[in-house]
């Protein structure tokens, strides 16, 4: 096995030379996607270049939301050779002590992917937490209960072969609906999933926290999503029934 710690970022100020130094400190390969960022936030990385061989810095042009960042660096990953990418967010939310633990089981069961499942603090916001239990519970009809213990958290490990193919199975999961669209398609392939309990810090203003979520905007994505995942799931059920529950998911 052979992982890659990959991170999208997008205008994540001053937190992503703090994320990546923190990252590079609990694994040596880390490549970070900046997708079309416009704050020069990737300039601050140039000094860890010099002293970290595993650590590439992927430029896109423009902005293409983060499942296509993901993308992108993931199809550069497996031509370099890796197999498997754990994907953490740039902007602080995934503390990287994390990372062992992902790095751990994803050598017990390389075939499955690992889902983060968030341990929330007091300082995360209500409205964000008590939100996504709307979009977990339509995740769970949408696949017959397979396992995903939170269908919004982006601290995952992949095979790089099953992520790819959930990506090609669909002209979505670019941008916010990334996350819980490939979720889905993972458990429509019969990708086992394992739950990894994982800390979450939301970091404040003053700390260097920023945040990409648009209430609206992101939300209307995720109705449309759903909308059009619970189409495919129709005619999809009678295998999902037939592969039953999957005997990996906690």
């Amino acid at each position: 096995m052979k992982p890659l710690v990959l991170i999208p970022s997008y205008n994540t100020g001053r937190i992503l030379l703090r994320t990546v130094t923190e990252a590079l400190a609990r694994w040596p390969e880390v490549w970070v996607v900046v997708d079309g960022s416009t704050d020069a936030s990737e300039s601050s990385l140039t000094p860890l270049l010099t002293t970290n061989t595993g650590l590439r810095v992927i430029p896109l042009p423009k902005n293409g939301g983060k499942g296509a960042a993901i993308l992108h660096g993931t199809r550069l990953a497996q031509e370099a050779g890796f197999t498997h990418v754990l994907t953490i967010d740039a902007d602080g939310q995934h503390p990287t002590e994390n990372i062992p633990d992902f790095l751990n089981l994803a050598n017990q069961h390389p075939e499955a992917a690992l889902m983060g499942c968030p341990i929330f603090g007091p300082e995360a916001p209500q409205l964000r937490v008590q939100g996504r239990k709307i979009s977990n519970g339509w995740t769970t009809v949408e696949t017959l209960g397979w396992g995903i213990p939170d269908s919004l958290f982006g601290m995952r490990m992949y095979p790089i072969p099953a992520l790819l193919r959930a990506f090609q199975s669909t002209r979505w999961a670019r941008r916010f609906d990334y996350d819980n669209e490939i979720a889905v398609r993972l458990a429509w392939h019969g990708v086992p999933m394992i739950t990894v309990p994982t800390k979450v810090r939301y970091l404040t203003k003053e700390e260097g926290g920023v945040s990409q979520f648009r209430y609206f905007r992101d939300n209307a994505v995720l109705t449309w999503m759903h909308f059009r995942l619970l189409i495919g799931f129709v005619w999809r059920i009678p295998l999902l029934l037939m592969r039953g529950c999957n005997p990996l998911k906690s």
